[in-house]
């Protein structure tokens, strides 16, 4: 066993006793006798996985991170474009016609990787083909205690005839999982108005309450190309009727790919690329709103940063504490390479623009480092039709960009470990960043 899974074990069993900021306290003691404790260097385009040459193109896409919330542990999957036949990757039913996602480890914030897990389709014989996103339960949520990490992914035939959101648990942290429900079931798994696929499932707790949200394109009177919506449950089991958090009365445009978070305030940032948008192309639009349940309320707003470039496609977002008094929005598009910041909880006019050593990516994701939320890692799994994709992590500091504090402070949610029963998050619920 490694020293970096040692540590990883031990503080486990500290952050199961006293909670995660004392087990991180006790874990540093050595470090801080002997003066400020070093960060990890800062990364560029470290590699999570390289595909082998026989991958199908695109190889790899949509790549997505999380930290473990009581301990140093990052989680990265994928969607995983399996070769057509090579028997040092087994699956069952014939590569690639039962595709797993690959679930990966990191015990150093990201400088090396290793497996953890393979998750496959238990459930309809197609595998676990597109749009993973993994996610830590931060309260108590029917059978399933805090703690418990989900999978959302969209279930696909070797066809694309079906689409299926389906969700999976894992209650050892990741090594082994069960499927658990099927929230939304949906047409050809192709991204044309006149089919009724299901996409790109997002999840957050809220308000005693699992939220998941996805893309569809199932209008039952074909008015509409494609709205965003989500379903809840209290049970993991048993899921709400549809709620519409984006839609436009106009059969072409096609709102897609929400990804939400919490702001210091208590409102809630929703980022979408919006296929209609007067600005052309899939131009990426945000929402604000006081419930992360009520968003279709709220006015669609383009992010027009102020050097006139024009974000687009497949955005990501995370807010995280530091960069300014009110921290900093962070916003990623799949079609350029810079970030997009906004440092004044969201106001129209203060979009600014981040040079980043990362590559474009399609959607290209976000993560706010738990020991460091001034550090951002951006998670890329590549561009569409690519032939040489990989997954690949940056990390770069919002504090060197602008080295000033901010008036919420360090923001804990999710810090009071689970294993007790006991529910975690600040507030009514807890979105995606710090």
């Amino acid at each position: 066993m490694s020293n970096d899974e040692l540590k990883y074990l031990y503080q486990r069993h500290l952050c199961n006793m006293f909670g995660n900021i004392a087990a991180l306290s006790l874990l540093s003691v050595p470090l801080a006798a002997a003066g400020k404790p070093q960060q990890p260097p800062l990364l560029t385009n470290v590699t999570v996985f390289d595909p082998p040459d026989n991958y199908t193109i695109p190889r790899t896409l949509y790549a997505r991170a999380m930290a473990l919330d009581c301990s140093d542990t990052l989680l990265a999957t994928w969607e995983n474009y399996l070769p057509t036949a090579n028997p040092e990757e087994p699956c069952p039913n014939n590569c690639p016609e039962n595709p797993y996602i690959p679930i990966y480890q990191s015990f150093d914030q990201g400088e090396t990787w290793s497996e953890r897990a393979k998750v496959y389709d238990q459930v309809n014989g197609w595998g676990l083909r597109y749009q993973p996103f993994l996610y830590e339960m931060t309260e108590d949520i029917g059978d399933f205690a805090a703690g418990t990490l989900l999978l959302a992914a969209n279930s696909i035939p070797a066809d694309l005839s079906e689409t299926k959101i389906d969700v999976y648990a894992s209650e050892d942290e990741g090594f082994t999982w069960s499927f658990v429900s099927s929230v939304a079931r949906g047409g050809e798994a192709l991204p044309e108005n006149d089919l009724e696929p299901v996409w790109e499932p997002f999840m957050l707790i809220y308000e005693g309450e699992l939220v998941l949200y996805y893309s569809d394109q199932r209008d039952p009177d074909n008015t509409l190309g494609q709205k965003m919506v989500h379903q809840t449950t209290t049970d993991l089991l048993n899921w709400g009727p549809i709620v519409d958090d984006v839609h436009y009365d106009n059969a072409t445009f096609r709102p897609g790919m929400p990804i939400i978070s919490e702001l210091p305030t208590g409102d809630w940032i929703l980022t979408y690329e919006f296929f209609g948008a007067e600005e052309g192309g899939f131009h990426v639009y945000y929402r604000i709103s006081d419930s992360p349940l009520t968003f279709d309320a709220q006015p669609g707003i383009p992010i027009l940063p102020a050097d006139g470039s024009s974000p687009e496609g497949s955005p990501y977002n995370v807010w995280s504490p530091a960069g300014g008094e009110n921290g900093t929005i962070v916003v990623s598009d799949g079609n350029n390479t810079p970030l997009y910041l906004n440092r004044a909880l969201g106001a129209e006019d203060a979009w600014t623009t981040l040079e980043v050593p990362a590559g474009a990516s399609y959607t290209r994701s976000l993560l706010v480092l738990p020991n460091n939320p001034s550090r951002i890692m951006i998670v890329a799994g590549g561009v569409l039709g690519g032939e040489d994709n990989s997954v690949l992590v940056t990390t770069i500091d919002l504090e060197e960009e602008n080295g000033k504090g901010n008036k919420y402070g360090h923001r804990q949610h999710g810090k009071a470990c689970w294993g007790k029963g006991k529910g975690r998050g600040r507030g009514k619920g807890r979105g995606h960043g710090w």
